[in-house]
């Protein structure tokens, strides 16, 4: 023990160091780091095992974690109990087998999707059988998805390393997988659990939720709890006739009430059979009963929709804003270039989920527009099909060639013929061909490409009016071009995409990777545009109220961290706006187009095939053009990597069984 500043220190042989001073202590754990690169992961001294080696550092994800709950706290209200929940839970299953990790995961999950204006005091205690349903589920399907491994929907600010951001997540529960006796004693562990939390909040009947945040394990709530808890009927299952798969615990001892509701059922279905001989009063009721189904459905949507956290900006304004920049951007693109041999660069096409008029993301809309690019004089394009073998991917190359320009009957600079004139005389008076600026072996380069994009943008911002208000920041791309702009108040991000039309069709070659890596000189097929038509087709036909966006918008939130990707969601509910009538997108059908969703992807994981919504689609409305090869084409597969791998498939079912439930959760909690 040692004696500093009036403080004692001590350490133990754990390297734990404890800090006093007359009624205080701090005990300080210190470890130590190596970074990953510029990422918040570290390797770290820290064990995961009761005997780990002196020469292993087990990955750390303690500092992404950490960053993870100072956004939470930026966003949460003054008043939000989230952590309180954290920590009244992680004591309440201190002895019952359940990790404090396991807890602390969980809460972060559901941190991910409710909303943080619905962890004040009023929501507290239905916070905490959020998180104890959320924990029965993942014991019952033995999985629960590590928060920070694989997760690809953090914030901007939590840097993670590549192989960890693109890796499946890893299974936190994965020794219940390997194990039934380890599943079967863990499940055992949960009902004490939950009948624990039951019994808590049913003693304290009169207490409100103020006070159970403060006594903390020994509290509780009202009788309307114990009822919440008891209920094993999903709004899901009674919408579509799902079934009841809620886990129902702590039902002993209840069959007096249990009987008392089955005789009133009985009597209920007496007084039905005298109505029987009575038509016109069955007819009255039905009607009666319809206008009530259609009502609490239409209540309910109406809950829901006030309880999801919509983009903050307003895509419609934050749209034309962007578009206008681009036409600004334009005119000076011209003048630069009306005499050289770079692409001749046409006005920009919004695309992607802001212009179809939704946003997978809560916050930083990333505002993306494609630059349709045509040869510039004395040049041609070619697009050349890279895998004419692989049905279910279609890449091409732009090859550049050069063109005969003898007969042209204007003269000056840049007028000479690239075929027919020597080469001493266009050094000397002829800018270089496109195929010598930016192009590989005669192939349009998209990096020279993006290379040369960002350096004009760069030239010519200072002269736009918009450049005197607002700051731009050019962001690192290989394969476009992107930048945010900023004036104090808003921001609003872009990414410039390039592209070659093939013939007069909305289908594009365009810069936009399919893969991790995909060479330079690649320029994968792009429906981007027809996708965008499409989505403005839809919003023509539809009614002024239709959520036909927000029910996409807020799946695509949902089934973050589970497996799918935004793109499969974004094409299941484009087949089922080509089916389901536009008058049934109302809020009062909102659940159920969330369960058609679920269902569709459901179908589709288990037949291992989701049919692309545009390739070979001969449906589309006549205003989107479809080249001849496209049109007539079969219909590629985009579940292909589940036909081809047994093991895919089986964990794309584990993961929408998790996702089935999580849905199922949220949606039971608004009724």
């Amino acid at each position: 023990m040692e004696l500093r500043n009036g403080r004692e220190h001590s350490c133990d042989e754990e390297g734990l160091t404890e800090v006093t001073k007359g009624t205080e202590s701090f005990r300080i754990e210190i470890l130590f780091g190596v970074r990953q690169g510029d990422s918040d992961v570290f390797v770290s001294s820290q064990p995961r095992e009761a005997y780990t080696s002196s020469t292993v550092w087990p990955e750390s994800y303690a500092v992404a974690e950490m960053k993870f709950f100072k956004y939470i706290a930026r966003r949460a209200p003054s008043n939000s109990l989230h952590l309180k929940c954290l920590q009244f839970f992680t004591r309440l299953q201190l002895g019952l087998g359940f990790s404090t990790y396991a807890t602390k995961t969980i809460v972060m999950h559901l941190l991910n999707i409710v909303p943080v204006h619905e962890w004040r005091r009023r929501h507290f205690v239905r916070r905490l059988l959020d998180i104890s349903e959320s924990l029965g589920t993942c014991v019952e399907v033995r999985r629960l998805n590590h928060f920070i491994f694989g997760n690809r929907r953090l914030p901007l600010e939590i840097c993670l390393p590549p192989e960890v951001l693109m890796a499946s997540s890893r299974n936190l529960f994965h020794d219940l997988e390997m194990d039934p006796v380890a599943h079967s004693q863990a499940m055992s562990q949960y009902v004490d659990l939950h009948r624990w939390l039951k019994q808590i909040l049913n003693n304290e009947q009169t207490r409100t939720p103020r006070r159970l945040v403060h006594r903390g394990a020994n509290n509780g709530a009202n009788e309307e709890v114990g009822r919440y808890l008891d209920a094993n009927e999903g709004y899901i299952g009674n919408q579509e006739g799902a079934g009841n798969e809620a886990v129902n615990v702590g039902n002993e001892g209840e069959e007096d009430e249990d009987n008392g509701a089955n005789g009133e059922e009985n009597n209920n279905d007496a007084g039905n059979a005298q109505d029987l001989d009575n038509p016109a009063a069955n007819d009255e009721a039905n009607a009666g009963n319809e206008l009530v189904e259609r009502g609490q459905a239409d209540n309910f949507g109406r809950i829901v929709m006030e309880n999801v956290q919509w983009p903050v900006q307003d895509l419609l304004i934050g749209c034309h804003w962007i578009i206008l920049l681009m036409d600004s951007f334009a005119v000076y693109f011209q003048r630069v270039l009306s005499n050289s041999f770079y692409p001749v660069l046409q006005g920009a096409i919004g695309v992607g989920s802001a212009f179809e008029g939704w946003s997978p993301r809560e916050q930083d809309v990333v505002y993306q527009v494609l630059v349709p690019m045509t040869p510039p004089r004395g040049h041609s394009f070619h697009l050349e099909l890279e895998s004419a073998g692989q049905r279910h991917v279609r890449n091409f190359r732009v090859r550049v060639q050069q063109e005969c320009t003898c007969g042209s009957a204007r003269r000056g600079k840049n007028r000479l013929c690239f075929l027919h004139h020597p080469e001493e005389e266009l050094r000397s008076n002829q800018d270089p061909s496109l195929v010598d600026t930016l192009c590989t072996d005669s192939y349009l380069d998209v990096h020279k490409t993006a290379r040369w994009f960002y350096q004009l943008v760069r030239a010519v911002w200072p002269a736009l009016l918009q450049s005197h208000n607002w700051h731009l920041v050019l962001l690192p791309s290989r394969r476009s071009c992107q930048f945010k702009v900023t004036n104090g108040t808003e921001s609003f991000r872009t990414e410039i995409l390039f592209g070659v039309r093939q013939g007069d069709s909305d289908i594009f070659v365009s810069s936009q990777p399919r893969e991790a890596y995909t060479s330079s000189t690649v320029w994968p097929e792009s429906y981007a545009v027809a996708e965008m038509k499409f989505f403005q087709y839809i919003a023509r036909q539809a009614p002024s109220d239709s959520l036909h966006l927000n029910c996409l918008q807020f799946f695509t939130r949902v089934q973050v961290g589970f497996g799918f990707s935004t793109y499969t969601i974004k094409t299941i509910v484009m087949h089922l706006l080509s089916i389901i009538p536009m008058s049934q997108w109302r809020r009062g059908y909102f659940v159920r187009r969330l369960v058609d969703i679920s269902e569709s992807l459901r179908t589709c994981v288990e037949v291992r095939r989701l049919n692309h919504f545009i390739v070979g689609n001969r449906g589309l409305p006549l205003e989107i053009r479809l080249p001849p090869e496209v049109l007539m084409a079969s219909s590629y597969n985009l579940f292909h990597d589940l036909e081809m791998d047994p093991v895919a498939h089986s964990q794309a079912m584990s993961q929408y069984v998790d996702l089935q439930r999580w849905l199922k959760l949220i949606v039971n909690n608004e009724q």
